[in-house]
């Protein structure tokens, strides 16, 4: 039996480790992480599925790809089950604004979404926009929190194994496990040392808003997305910084710019604050390392980290890519035996 660890327990660590489960039904997979739950960064985004291309490296645009529509897949159908609530997915409906046309970040969520389509600057006029070009599709909008915790209860309905405990070094885990899966995010810069990945921080404010029943976003970070107990409006992406404290002067330019776009939400209450910390790279890394440990034994270590802001987006998808690499490794393995 080969035990797999998987160090993380975000969205990226829990598909990762629910496929791996799927793929290698043999294998003892153990999660292990400081912080789960509501501790994650995971958990406080707003799980807005919205795969813009023109995001990513080139060289990964390709892997991407398949990971986009691995994750529309799994989660458009999981929106239409009887386990969409449970799960935290919902289908909702909106609009993209923005000065420039945007066909190129978009080609493939338009080959995905039914319904997607341009609206006429006239349209966006008589909307009170003052953009030139709008995109309005049906997309999945997942409740993180929920999405997070239905993960968790189907790994360990499948035998999957949880430990609380910090790794700072990852060489501990050799002779303990086969196969170590890093999903570990920003911490891969204390983990594996690698300073590629940074933080994007991003502020977002949740009210009370039921009555706001469609996402919005614009070209310079307004967004609005609808959840069943709240409207997460946004927001920030803010390079290279660290602090996690809300800041009262960004929540109220936060909402400042989406009451003017939107005068219904003129003082609408504010029910919580969130700030997290997006794990971005500029090149995803998606790749096997063998490492050297002590007593010459070598360590497989499988890293899937480095998604930035699109970690619901992309995070099933991956999940999956890096589960069918895994079981290539452990066929390969087998086969040498």
């Amino acid at each position: 039996m080969v035990k797999i660890a998987v160090i993380g327990a975000g969205v990226m660590g829990l598909s990762t480790a629910v496929n791996l489960q799927k793929l290698i039904p043999d294998a003892k997979v153990t999660i292990i992480a400081d912080k789960f739950g509501t501790d994650t960064t995971s958990t406080g985004a707003g799980g807005y599925f919205r795969p813009n291309m023109d995001d990513f490296h080139v060289e990964d645009k390709e892997m991407v790809t398949q990971w986009v529509k691995d994750s529309w897949e799994f989660y458009s159908e999981l929106a239409q089950s009887p386990s969409a609530n449970e799960s935290g997915q919902t289908l909702v409906s909106g609009t993209v604004v923005y000065n420039k046309p945007q066909e190129s970040a978009y080609s493939l969520l338009a080959t995905l979404s039914y319904d997607f389509h341009q609206v006429s600057e006239d349209q966006l006029r008589r909307l009170n926009l003052n953009y030139k070009y709008g995109y309005s599709f049906t997309t999945v909008i997942t409740h993180t929190e929920k999405f997070c915790k239905w993960l968790t209860e189907r790994f360990q309905a499948a035998g999957g194994v949880i430990q609380k405990r910090k790794i700072n070094d990852i060489k501990e885990l050799a002779g303990e496990f086969d196969i170590v899966v890093n999903c570990c995010g920003l911490g891969a810069r204390e983990l594996v040392h690698d300073e590629k990945v940074y933080p994007v921080r991003g502020h977002l404010v949740m009210v009370d808003a039921p009555w706001m029943k469609t996402f919005f976003l614009s070209e310079d970070d307004v967004y609005l997305i609808p959840h069943v107990d709240k409207l997460i409006i946004g927001g920030t992406r803010e390079p290279g910084k660290f602090n996690t404290v809300p800041d009262p002067a960004t929540r109220e330019h936060i909402l400042s710019r989406a009451q003017a776009l939107f005068p219904q939400l003129k003082g609408v209450k504010v029910l919580r604050e969130w700030v997290g910390l997006r794990p971005k790279r500029d090149k995803i890394r998606f790749e096997m390392e063998i490492m050297d440990c002590s007593n010459k034994v070598k360590l497989p270590i499988f890293h899937n980290y480095g998604h930035g802001g699109h970690g619901i987006t992309l995070g099933w998808g991956a999940g999956v890519g890096a589960a069918k690499a895994i079981k290539d490794v452990c066929q390969s393995s087998r086969s040498r035996l």
